[in-house]
C-alpha cells in the first residue's frame, strides 16, 4: 500500500504519527495471512514557512524567512487567483515513482502478490486523501474510460505503467475532499469504482463538511466512518478494526 501524507508533512513524519495505526493493523490482519506492506512517499514540493497555514510574517530585524528551509511538503499548490492546482505533474510523478518501487520490492521480497508488481491499495490523509483519490480514478481502465485531459496525459500514462496497467482494489482516505479545477473534472467522470473507505472527524475544523462530502459522492458505494474527532487519523483500535475489515473485505473480493 502507498500511504499519501498531508500537507505540510514529509512521509517519515506522517508514518511516525500513524505508526500505532501501522502496527494495529498488522497485528489484526496476521490471522488472515495478510501482511501490510506500507510505503509513506514524500510530496516532492517543498514549502517555504510563507506557505504553511498559521505562518506570520516576522519583522525585517529577525531576518527574512523566504529562504529558510523546513521539512514541509506539498502534493501541489493551489493558485488563489485561477483555482487551478500547481505542480500536480511532479506529485504524481512521484507517487509513480512510488507505485513502481513498491511493486518491485514486494516482489524481490518474495511476499504473495496475486497481481505481479501491482500494488492493492492506497491510504492518504488530507491532501494526501484527496490524491490517492485522484491516483485511483486515474489507474482505473484505460483512456475510453476517463476522458484524460490532454496536458495530464503525461503522469497518467506513467501511472499506469507503474501499477503494470491494474486498477487499486482499494482506497481509504482521510480527511479528503473534493474541489478540483476544471483540467481535473475529468478523474471523477464517471464516478470511482474502486472500494472506497472515508474516515471524517466531526469536528474537523480544517476541511469543510461539503468538500468532504463532495468526494465520498463522486464514488460508487462508498464506505463513510464518521469519528469524534479533529482533522487526524484516528489510530485507537476501535478506528482500526472497521479499516482492516474493509481491506480483509476488498482483497478477499478481487482475489
Amino acid at each position: 500500500m502507498t500511504s499519501p501524507k498531508g500537507y505540510t508533512q514529509s512521509g517519515p513524519l506522517f508514518r511516525a504519527k500513524t505508526r500505532a495505526l501501522e502496527k494495529l493493523l498488522a497485528k489484526v490482519l496476521a490471522p488472515l495471512n495478510l501482511v501490510p506492506a506500507l510505503v509513506y512517499p514524500t510530496a516532492p514540493n517543498r514549502l517555504s514557512p510563507r506557505d504553511i497555514p498559521g505562518f506570520e510574517v516576522k519583522p525585517a530585524a529577525e531576518g527574512d524567512v523566504d529562504d529558510a528551509e523546513v521539512d514541509s511538503w506539498g502534493w501541489y499548490r493551489k493558485d488563489e487567483a485561477t483555482g487551478s492546482y500547481r505542480f500536480v505533474h511532479e506529485g504524481m510523478m512521484r507517487l509513480a515513482e512510488t507505485v513502481a518501487e513498491a511493486g518491485k520490492a514486494t516482489v524481490e521480497e518474495g511476499e504473495v502478490s496475486s497481481r505481479r508488481n501491482a500494488i492493492d491499495g492506497v491510504v492518504g490523509f488530507s491532501q494526501g486523501g484527496t490524491m490517492a483519490a485522484m491516483l485511483t480514478a486515474a489507474l482505473e481502465g484505460d483512456e475510453g474510460m476517463r476522458q484524460v485531459d490532454e496536458a495530464h496525459r503525461g503522469w497518467v500514462k506513467a501511472l499506469r505503467e507503474a501499477n503494470e496497467g491494474q486498477p487499486l482494489k482499494f482506497a481509504v482516505i482521510y480527511s479528503g475532499f473534493w474541489a478540483v479545477p476544471k483540467d481535473l473534472a475529468w478523474l471523477y467522470e464517471p464516478k470511482l469504482k474502486t472500494p472506497t473507505l472515508h474516515f471524517l472527524g466531526s469536528l474537523d475544523t480544517v476541511v469543510d463538511e461539503n468538500r468532504s462530502q463532495g468526494l465520498v459522492e463522486r464514488c460508487e458505494d462508498p464506505v463513510v466512518v464518521v469519528h469524534p474527532g479533529g482533522h487526524y487519523v484516528p489510530v485507537s483500535k476501535e478506528w482500526v478494526m472497521p479499516l482492516a475489515g474493509f481491506i480483509k473485505k476488498c482483497l478477499e473480493t478481487t482475489a
